[in-house]
């Protein structure tokens, strides 16, 4: 049924991190703000089914981890009983509490928020649809939102429930004995940090020659080391053929993408109890209509923009995974707020140096900029940093900093570290550049 027209001076469309955020920067500077999320809660894939349940399960993952490697200091637990619903109930538990704050924050600022399914009918209308309920939103700027999905393969047997993508993995139903996981990015190898510590035997299978492709083979090297010794397998240059859903598990099919008489670890078939598709997500530009808005997108389904966030269409913005890679959280929140500052006349854009990525495994992998510790020997201003180990997302922070403020090495170098922290490691990379580490012997070439 055809509901009341509703009128608005900003139409956010999605209330991941990146539209909540627009919307909420966008009311703050003195806009009427309508945000329209199709599920029940704030938050979008980032809170509900990605980086928030994700980061709690792997907490749990890095205690149960960290308990079995304290045998080596004299300390011994018993095996962990796990409960599945607890666990889930937990993870739920701490992802709604945030769900309730961005509720509240959105209230505080009176943002309309509209749940239901957005699509544009003009430059200056989306419908909402919510079942059988619609209405007509017009607006006078909006900013598009409206995030990615994982990729699905056609040819897989989608509909068994053996089958997984990462939202159905953080579900935890059970705990496969044999678990293989398709893709060897952030997402694949994340979850397999997870259901390794669970107890599952895992196979990680990847198409290119590394793990975390893109990522500098010096970082991945000590996360490789690490986890060949934990996983049943890691098949590099391997492509999944088929699968084949029978009664008493998924029987994969394997195909090396070069072949190699010499490499006899690659099976033929396997068989597993569970399958976790992580080969990447896919924009969701396609889905809402925007050429009725006149909205370019392309084939893939990304919309771009300038550095203000503007598509083709001056009044409409677009920020987030739908307006290209990386598909990160901190970068849409950051996008989101340069469309709303922009929309309220702000002469702002896009300035970022340098965005900052993490791989949340076991050991945790963060880079930004042209990776490992790099100084521009003229200048010796800080050009990228890459950081392995305990707490890298944690750490790689300062290097942002440093690049972003046009710092150098020896800045870095002669700022005083507390002692004894992870912290002072970026500190003595610095004073290895600038050849004045005590703490290290490193010979003059």
């Amino acid at each position: 049924m055809e509901g009341a027209q509703l009128k608005t001076e900003v139409l956010v469309l999605g209330g991941g991190p990146g539209g909540y955020t627009a919307a909420f920067r966008a009311a703050d500077l003195g806009k009427q703000v309508t945000l329209v999320e199709r599920y029940p809660v704030l938050g979008g894939v980032c809170l509900n089914v990605g980086c928030i349940p994700s980061k709690a399960l792997l907490h749990v993952a890095a205690v149960l981890n960290e308990a079995k490697e304290l045998s080596a200091a004299g300390i011994g637990f018993a095996e962990p009983d796990i409960d599945l619903e607890k666990l889930r109930s937990w993870k739920n538990n701490i992802a709604s509490q945030l769900t309730t704050g961005l509720a509240a924050l959105a209230k505080q600022r009176n943002v309309t928020v509209v749940k239901g399914v957005g699509r544009f009918i003009s430059d200056t209308q989306v419908v909402v649809e919510d079942g059988d309920d619609s209405q007509t939103i017009e607006f006078k700027q909006a900013i598009i939102a409206v995030g990615s999905q994982p990729v699905k393969i056609s040819s897989f047997p989608n509909d068994d429930p053996r089958l997984m993508n990462s939202t159905d993995a953080l579900n935890v139903e059970s705990i496969p004995q044999k678990l293989l996981i398709i893709g060897g990015g952030i997402i694949g190898l994340e979850m397999a940090t997870v259901y390794n510590a669970l107890g599952s035997k895992i196979t990680v299978v990847e198409m290119q020659d590394q793990i975390i492709p893109g990522c500098d083979k010096d970082l991945v090297r000590p996360l490789m080391q690490r986890i060949k010794k934990q996983y049943d397998n890691i098949f590099l240059e391997t492509q999944v053929k088929s699968i084949e859903a029978l009664p008493e598990g998924l029987k994969v099919s394997f195909d090396r993408a070069i072949p190699d008489d010499q490499d006899k670890n690659v099976p033929e078939i396997d068989l597993f109890d569970k399958v976790l598709v992580a080969v990447g997500r896919r924009p969701n530009g396609h889905l809402i209509d925007v050429d009725k808005a006149g909205v370019n997108v392309d084939q893939r389904g990304f919309i771009r923009v300038d550095k203000q966030q503007r598509t083709n269409v001056k009044h409409i913005f677009a920020i987030g995974d739908v307006t290209g890679n990386p598909m990160l959280a901190h970068k849409a929140t950051h996008e989101g707020k340069i469309a709303a500052e922009v929309i309220a006349g702000m002469a702002t854009e896009w300035r970022a140096l340098t965005i900052p990525s993490v791989a949340y495994t076991d050991p945790e992998i963060a880079w930004m900029g042209v990776t490992k510790l790099l100084s521009d020997k003229q200048t010796g201003r800080i050009l990228g940093a890459g950081v392995v180990g305990t707490h890298a997302g944690e750490l790689i922070a300062e290097a942002v900093l440093a690049l972003e403020m046009g710092a150098g090495a020896e800045d870095l170098a002669l700022t005083v570290h507390a002692h004894p922290t992870l912290s002072e490691t970026l500190g003595f990379s610095a004073e290895m550049l600038e050849g004045t580490i005590t703490d290290l012997f490193v010979r003059k070439r």
